[in-house]
């Protein structure tokens, strides 16, 4: 079983892990509708899923950049892009009887080119997804679907995950 995947540019070494699959793949049909996160990883005791944004990715021009600070500071990427795709993965898991371990939610930001971007900021966007995965409209979801979410760089990955090698690059790991 391959425990090696790429995105973009990020290349992650899986291995340890009792499964992983990339759930948003090209030329795989999802339903209709519904956008996945980019790995599924399954742990022992929990479930990851992960989603990377990397606005970092050579060539992506500096004012692309830009806009993609704009939507981290507001609303736009929790709301828009990120929480979509984790209801959407949950609501599949569920569908395929793979919820039975808590979801841990990791947002992995290429943030090379943004030095704006710090731990400061990746606190609050952590607290603001949180709270928008726990109410999404006028009240609260009665079923907390998310046992927690992180949102970690490149370079804060191997705090939270050393078992699971992440680097950038063309080669693989």
């Amino acid at each position: 079983m391959t425990l090696r995947f790429q995105e973009g540019e990020l290349h992650f070494d899986f291995h340890g892990c009792v499964s992983v699959e990339k759930l948003d793949r090209q030329g795989v049909s999802a339903p209709h509708g519904m956008k996945l996160v980019d790995f599924l990883v399954e742990e022992t005791r929990r479930t990851l899923l992960v989603e990377v944004k990397d606005p970092s990715q050579i060539p992506v021009p500096k004012s692309e950049r830009s806009k993609f600070v704009k939507k981290l500071q507001g609303k736009e990427l929790i709301n828009h892009e990120l929480v979509p795709k984790y209801r959407d993965s949950y609501c599949f898991l569920h569908l395929m009887e793979q919820d039975s371990k808590p979801f841990l939610l990791i947002v992995v930001l290429g943030t090379d080119a943004l030095p704006t971007v710090g731990p400061v900021e990746l606190l609050e966007c952590r607290r603001r997804l949180l709270a928008r995965l726990r109410k999404e409209c006028d009240r609260p979801w009665k079923y907390q679907y998310v046992a927690d979410c992180v949102v970690l760089t490149e370079a804060t990955w191997p705090r939270h995950f050393p078992s699971y090698p992440l680097h950038r690059g063309d080669s693989p790991l």
